[in-house]
């Protein structure tokens, strides 16, 4: 009789116990279902908060150290996926933790993506969060005059587009909040992002690292601008960080892999040459990592963290 009862309450409670484990290992992941970011040791967080009222997209994550009174200067992170995908909680934020340690207060965003909008509500996103910080600076030890971008592929070009526009009123939706405070920013990381879409799919003809399938009607590009690329030459400018360099832009760290076979290594090189031509070679960093594709581990080495960090030190503190 016992045996025939632990039977069946095993029978019924190990379903309930595998379902809870499937619920906990789902909400460990976030919602672009990549590997969730390490951020167990950080201690001072503030997750999800809304900085504009639009979209359910509009939020970010706020990371400080664990010691120290600020004011902290601002790593913004802005997550990649092809302008269709990604979080701000996933693994990519991984390299921008590290300035935790470092001193910096860390804020990692979300934005709308190529599903719910197109450009440049991006972009407008990304400003809105900037504005954000600036004006929030003071509840959470932010120093508003010393906050970096930083993003990898599509958050990489997002970063760009932050950084060489910052006075470029038509990329700004002041409806999302805090009109008062600019979207200037002081630094700009940018890890393997797009820049021209046009030329995409030549580079890596060229090149043979990859498929030339950029100006195809469902790539990435052409769905967050709303069309085909190669109808919309006006529209892909706007989305160009080459569009608004002016020689008051911050200064640019860009790493790009050699064997990248999704955005050519071209396009960081092409884009370094342009900045450097208007705010000269002194504040334009490129450094093309050999043997590296879209991103990976050799992206996230010590020496080449030390490298981002060094930059972000001698232009933020």
């Amino acid at each position: 009789m016992i045996n025939r009862t632990c039977k069946l309450m095993a029978q019924c409670i190990l379903p309930l116990i595998i379902t809870s484990i499937k619920i906990t290992n789902l909400l460990a992941q976030p919602p672009s279902g990549m590997p969730i970011a390490r951020t167990q040791n950080i201690k001072n967080k503030w997750l999800d908060i809304a900085y504009a009222s639009i979209s359910p997209s509009q939020k970010l994550d706020i990371y400080l150290p664990n010691e120290g009174d600020g004011p902290f200067p601002v790593i913004i992170s802005i997550h990649g996926g092809a302008f269709m995908f990604g979080d701000k909680a996933d693994g990519q934020l991984n390299p921008m933790l590290e300035g935790v340690k470092r001193g910096y207060a860390v804020v990692s965003i979300n934005y709308r993506l190529s599903g719910e909008a197109t450009f440049p509500k991006n972009i407008n996103d990304v400003k809105a969060a900037i504005r954000w910080v600036k004006g929030n600076a003071s509840n959470y030890k932010f120093n508003p005059q010393k906050i970096a971008v930083w993003g990898g592929s599509a958050g990489g070009n997002l970063a760009a587009l932050a950084g060489t526009s910052g006075h470029v009123n038509e990329l700004e939706d002041m409806s999302l909040g805090n009109a008062n405070q600019s979207s200037i920013v002081h630094a700009v990381v940018d890890w393997f992002g797009p820049t021209d879409f046009l030329k995409m799919d030549d580079q890596l003809a060229k090149t043979g690292n990859g498929k030339p399938n950029h100006s195809h009607a469902n790539s990435p590009e052409s769905k967050v601008l709303g069309q085909t690329i190669t109808e919309i030459p006006n529209k892909v400018k706007l989305a160009n960080p080459e569009t608004y360099i002016t020689e008051d832009d911050p200064p640019f760290l860009l790493m790009h892999g050699s064997k990248d076979h999704l955005v050519p290594t071209q396009q960081s090189e092409n884009f370094a040459e342009k900045l450097k031509q208007v705010l000269g070679a002194k504040k334009v960093t490129l450094k093309i990592i050999e043997g590296a594709k879209h991103g990976g581990p050799k992206f996230e080495t010590a020496e080449n963290l030390n490298i981002v960090f060094e930059f972000l030190d001698k232009c933020l503190k």
